[in-house]
C-alpha cells in the first residue's frame, strides 16, 4: 500500500552554519515537488520570500509554488493548521520542512511527529539534515554541545562553506564527524546549492524502501559485508583515539551484528531494558532485525522513549539474516552501550 502520510524533515544545525541559505536555495530552485518551509519566528536571517500573495500573516505563498510559514505557538499546532488548510484545498504542498532555531535539540520536535495522534496518523519523519560550517564548525562543537547533539542525530550532514575551508580542514572535521554518527551521509555545499536533490528519503522507516537504502540509513553501508567476516555475531571494536573535546567525549555509539534470528522475548527484553535504565539519555536507536518465525526483517527507529512504528523491508536477500543494530546516546559511553549488547549477544543459537 502507498503511504498517504506528509513526508517532513528537519532541517538543523548550529547559528550561522547555513540553513537559511540552503532554504533559500531549495525555495529557488524549481522542483516537482511543493514544499512547506516552517521557519522559527526568530529566525537568524530571513527568507527571500519574493512573494506573489500574502495568505495570513504567518503563511506566504512563494514563485515557486511553496509555502513559507512562521512558527506561532506550539509547533504541532502550527502543522496541524497547514494540513488542515492543504485538506480543505486552499494550499497544496508534498512534502513539510522545519528550520530549527541554532540552539534546538532535535529530539523533541521528532517526538512531537509521534506522540500527537493527527500528526502521528497524518505525518512520517523522512530524515533529520544538519548543516555544520566547514571552517567554524570545530570550534563549534568545542564549546556547544547542542551542536554535537546535531550532528549526533544526523540521518545526512551537510558541509557548507567548502569553498573556504583546505582540504585539510575538510578530512578533520569529516573524521570528527565520523566519530560522533559513524553511520551518517556526508555531503558538501557552496551556498546551498547542489544539494538539492540529496534531502529527501533518509529515514529506513518508509513503506517499500529498498533494502540497499535501509542498510545505508543503518550501517552506512549499501551492500551487506562478507558473510563469513562475522561468525562470532560481535562487531569489530573501533579503532581507540582520543575524543576531539570534552563535547565529543559525552557522546557514545556502538553497534552489533547477530548472524541468527533472534527470539522476540530477548530482543523486547534487551531494548526495554536499555529504555529503562538510559532512556533520556538515548539520541537515537535504530536497526534491522530479524525475529524468529517471521520471513522479513524489520527496520526499527526510536528516539529516547519514544519510537516509530516498525517498518517490514521487503525484498531483502534471502541468504542475509544478519540483524544489525546502532545506538546513539548522550553521556553514555560507548562501552557500557556494548555491554548492553551481551543480552542479544547471549541468545542461543
Amino acid at each position: 500500500m502507498n503511504d498517504t502520510r506528509i513526508p517532513v524533515t528537519l532541517i538543523t544545525g548550529f547559528l550561522g552554519a547555513g540553513k537559511t541559505t540552503l532554504l533559500n536555495a531549495l525555495l529557488n530552485n524549481p522542483s516537482s515537488e511543493r514544499i512547506a518551509v516552517i521557519v522559527n519566528e526568530f529566525g537568524e536571517a530571513g527568507l527571500d520570500h519574493d512573494l506573489l500573495e500574502t495568505s495570513n500573516d504567518n503563511i506566504s505563498l512563494m514563485q515557486s509554488g511553496c509555502l513559507c510559514c512562521t512558527v506561532r505557538g506550539e509547533l504541532a499546532d502550527t502543522i496541524v493548521d497547514l494540513i488542515d488548510r492543504r485538506d480543505s484545498g486552499a494550499f497544496e504542498f508534498d512534502r513539510i520542512v522545519i528550520e530549527t532555531t541554532g540552539l534546538a535539540d532535535p529530539g523533541p520536535i521528532l517526538q512531537t511527529l509521534l506522540v500527537e495522534n493527527i500528526l502521528a496518523r497524518t505525518t512520517r519523519m523522512d530524515g533529520v539534515v544538519t548543516v555544520a560550517d566547514t571552517v567554524n564548525g570545530p570550534g563549534t562543537l568545542d564549546s556547544q554541545f547542542e551542536a554535537v547533539s546535531q550532528v549526533a542525530m544526523a540521518d545526512l550532514v551537510i558541509f557548507s562553506k567548502t569553498d573556504l575551508a583546505t582540504p585539510e580542514q575538510i578530512i578533520l572535521f569529516e573524521e570528527r564527524v565520523r566519530a560522533l554518527n559513524p553511520s551518517v551521509r556526508i555531503v558538501h555545499a557552496v551556498k546551498g546549492e547542489g544539494v538539492e536533490d540529496k534531502l529527501w528519503g533518509l529515514s529506513g522507516l518508509r513503506r517499500n524502501a529498498a533494502p540497499s537504502d535501509v542498510l545505508a540509513w543503518t550501517t552506512g553501508k549499501t551492500k551487506p559485508s562478507d558473510p563469513l567476516a562475522n561468525l562470532s555475531g560481535l562487531t569489530a571494536p573501533a579503532p581507540a583515539q582520543t575524543p576531539f573535546s570534552p563535547h565529543d567525549s559525552r557522546i557514545g555509539s556502538a553497534s552489533v551484528v547477530i548472524d541468527e534470528p533472534l527470539s522476540d522475548a530477548v530482543f523486547d527484553n534487551w531494548l526495554n531494558t536499555l529504555v529503562a535504565m538510559r532512556g533520556p539519555d538515548i539520541l537515537r536507536v535504530k536497526g534491522i532485525v530479524f525475529l524468529e518465525g517471521i520471513e522479513l526483517p524489520f527496520a526499527f527507529h526510536g528516539v529516547q522513549t519514544i519510537f516509530d512504528p516498525p517498518v517490514p523491508v521487503r525484498d531483502w536477500p534471502s541468504e542475509d539474516r544478519r540483524s544489525r543494530i546502532v545506538v546513539i546516546g548522550r553521556d553514555i559511553s560507548n562501552t557500557e552501550l556494548q555491554r548492553s549488547f551481551d543480552m542479544l549477544r547471549a541468545t542461543p543459537a
